[in-house]
């Protein structure tokens, strides 16, 4: 009969610490969120010195290409006077022949580029610069510099056909002219902003484009025309929002 008592106290005791205003509640269960969700790294900097590359190869992580007449191109790491850079070395192209050589690691819509650029040699054509948006060999964007034409103009390649675009508040003008280049190293930057370019030349400003061929985010990377053997160092790659 005891033992009887001491059972029934404790049915009791356990129904009553359940009891809320007269019903029975259930101790809710402690749930667990998973999620398989990537969380992505957002790029801030990039510098390529191509110090850590070897010289007489393609830098790791890039890829080259060639939009024209003929597929061949030659990107290679050399050495001039001690420092690496980026190099175009084949000097064997027609004159509608673009070389063309992307990182792989990322892909971009809006940021700020600058590079350094030699115009070594070349008889059709010199100097180079960037592509970006870059969605194959056959469509992107590009800007260069030339020293044998003194100019700068910005492009875009649409099904390997290359069109110079109109300049914000002047049309079209074939870019513009600037003083002259030289054999030795000038500074490109451009900053990429949606549909607005704006191009500069060793820390000037030279104009603005608006476009909207290519909207979405592509490669980046760096870029020559025909014969053109140059030189690139010190490419920078900063995303912005």
């Amino acid at each position: 009969m005891k033992t009887l008592s001491v059972l029934l106290l404790s049915i009791f005791v356990l129904w009553g610490c359940n009891k809320t205003d007269g019903k029975i509640t259930k101790q809710p269960k402690k749930e667990v969120k998973q999620t398989t969700e990537k969380v992505q790294p957002s790029l801030k900097d990039t510098v390529f010195t191509f110090e850590n590359e070897t010289v007489g190869k393609l830098p790791t992580g890039w890829s080259q290409s060639a939009t024209g007449r003929d597929k061949q191109t030659e990107w290679k790491i050399v050495d001039v006077n001690g420092n690496k850079a980026l190099a175009q070395l084949s000097a064997k192209h027609p004159s509608y022949h673009f070389n063309v050589v992307v990182y792989d690691g990322f892909s971009l819509k809006n940021m700020k580029l600058k590079v350094k650029i030699k115009g070594f040699k070349g008889r059709i054509d010199r100097g180079g610069g960037f592509v970006w948006r870059f969605t194959d060999p056959n469509n992107y964007y590009v800007v260069r510099e030339n020293p044998l034409e003194n100019n700068v103009v910005l492009y875009k390649v649409v099904n390997g056909r290359r069109t110079d675009l109109p300049l914000v508040g002047k049309g079209r003008t074939y870019g513009v002219d600037v003083p002259p280049l030289g054999s030795g190293w000038n500074e490109l930057s451009l900053t990429v902003k949606d549909d607005l370019f704006t191009v500069y030349l060793n820390g000037k400003e030279l104009f603005k484009v608006k476009d909207t061929t290519f909207t979405n985010a592509g490669k980046v990377g760096l870029w020559t025309k025909a014969d053109a053997v140059s030189y690139f160092d010190n490419f920078e790659v900063h995303e912005i929002k």
